[in-house]
């Protein structure tokens, strides 16, 4: 099999702000609560809800003196500074100076705001704030629909948000990484036909051959087995699917929107929606504790891959054609990065694995 090197400047990760990312779950941010602070790629952004329980979201500092904005109060459907009171509405603009005689709403005054989206229990900001969005955030597919448990977490990784996508999305790893789990590197391998197609926005992988998995998971999906139907896929900038069809009637869908606290930090909003013949009283204590397990082993090698990167001053990585989403979604990371990309041709390829 043919071997490259792809090697990334020292530490550069390529940043898309023209994006939705979650910011925070709806739980998290109650009405007159006191604001959250939280980053996007290194920037300092509060997160408040108004008394009428409008999301906001802005720069983490009052553009008075600099003091951070989530140290301050929700006033109705304000927001006030602890320093010196100045309150800003949920579009950022200042709308009252204490004792200043005067009109307060100036555009030299207002707080750097974001478009901010509430839906399917998350807060998506658009991560720039001087553009319009130009599409709409992510819609989780088969949350809540009936029939389903949908189960949502919410975790942080020691990794760059590309690592951590392809993480979400390698196979290889798994029967050695998950052993036992999810699949098993003992007894012969099975075949499996890759189809790989690549837009300008997103990378999917069909898995072609494939019988149920070895694992304590996919036996509760599928305890009769059966042909699976297996999809990876990654949505521009942040959204990595896992979706398995296993036999006639089990079904699983593990989304995450991927958030980059910083190049080297990541929280992962996901939510997994499951369809099986054993009841769903059954199988939601099992759900959780088992991804919990599977995502505690991916984030120890994350975090001691990213040590790695760190201690040598550099990323370089060594891929074969089994290494199928990780190359694709760098490489969409850096053209989205790119002011001067252009579209490109769809790509289209055909891979053999064995697993």
């Amino acid at each position: 099999m043919t071997m490259s090197t792809t090697e990334t400047p020292a530490l550069a990760m390529p940043r898309n702000h023209k994006a939705w990312y979650v910011i925070c779950s709806s739980k998290e941010l109650r009405a007159k609560a006191k604001p959250l602070q939280r980053k996007l790629y290194g920037r300092p952004i509060v997160v408040w809800r108004s008394e009428a329980g409008v999301p906001a979201a802005a720069e983490d500092r009052c553009p008075h003196r600099n003091a951070p904005l989530s140290f301050g109060t929700v006033c109705g459907e304000h927001l006030q500074c602890a320093y010196h009171g100045w309150e800003f509405d949920t579009q950022g603009d200042c709308q009252r100076v204490p004792t200043f005689v005067g009109e307060a709403n100036t555009q030299a005054r207002s707080a750097t705001a974001f478009p901010v989206r509430e839906q399917q229990g998350f807060v998506w900001m658009w991560g720039e704030s001087h553009s319009e969005p130009d599409c709409e955030p992510y819609t989780f597919p088969f949350a809540d629909k009936p029939g389903y448990l949908t189960v949502r977490h919410q975790l942080s990784a020691k990794g760059s948000l590309h690592s951590v996508a392809e993480n979400a999305l390698d196979v290889p790893h798994t029967a050695f990484l998950h052993r036992g789990l999810f699949r098993n590197d003992s007894g012969d391998p099975t075949r499996l036909t890759c189809v790989l197609e690549r837009t300008d926005t997103s990378v999917v992988c069909e898995y072609q051959g494939e019988s149920r998995p070895e694992g304590i998971v996919a036996w509760l999906l599928a305890p009769s087995g059966g042909e699976v139907t297996h999809f990876d896929r990654f949505h521009m900038p942040c959204v990595v699917e896992v979706e398995y069809a296993l036999g006639e009637d089990s079904h699983i869908i593990n989304a995450a929107a991927l958030t980059p606290v910083d190049d080297f930090e990541t929280i992962l909003y996901a939510v997994i929606s499951v369809r099986t013949r054993i009841p769903n009283w059954i199988v939601k204590p099992l759900v959780q504790p088992l991804a919990m397990k599977i995502f505690a082993q991916d984030a120890k090698v994350l975090a001691l891959q990213t040590e790695t990167v760190h201690a040598f001053g550099e990323s370089k990585y060594v891929s074969t054609e089994v290494d199928l989403l990780g190359p694709h979604i760098l490489r969409l990371l850096h053209r989205a990065a790119s002011e001067t990309a252009t579209p490109s041709e769809p790509y289209r390829t055909v891979v053999e694995i064995e697993v």
